[in-house]
């Protein structure tokens, strides 16, 4: 596992795919606009998982445990970026904790399924 590249690609598509829900969910408000970012989110790191696995920077057995990975590091970043949108690095940095969420599942389920 390449765990670099994955955790690069759960980040910037958790970021790009937050920015793209947002600006799509805004036309329903801040509650369309949170909730774009929130799917957008997912949806990144949903990309990131696959484009992991085709690169074969990610074993196919360990995809699912990096996308609910990402996706628990994802949903506790939320709420720490929609309180520091006056800051442009923060919310870009706090997306980081998807990528770090990715590898902290792969690693989880392998420690779960007994190999390393």
């Amino acid at each position: 596992m390449k765990t670099f590249p994955l955790f690069i690609a759960a980040w910037v598509l958790a970021g790009l795919g937050a920015v793209v829900g947002s600006v799509l969910g805004n036309g329903a408000g801040k509650p369309g606009l949170f909730a774009g970012a929130v799917i957008g989110g997912l949806v990144g790191i949903g990309a990131a998982v696959l484009i992991a696995a085709k690169m074969r920077w990610l074993p196919g057995a360990d995809r699912l445990a990096a996308f609910v990975g990402g996706s628990v590091g994802f949903t506790l970043a939320s709420p720490i970026a929609v309180s520091n949108l006056h800051t442009p690095i923060t919310p870009m940095l706090i997306c980081a904790l998807a990528g770090l969420g990715s590898l902290l599942g792969v690693g989880v389920a392998r420690g779960w399924r007994g190999n390393r």
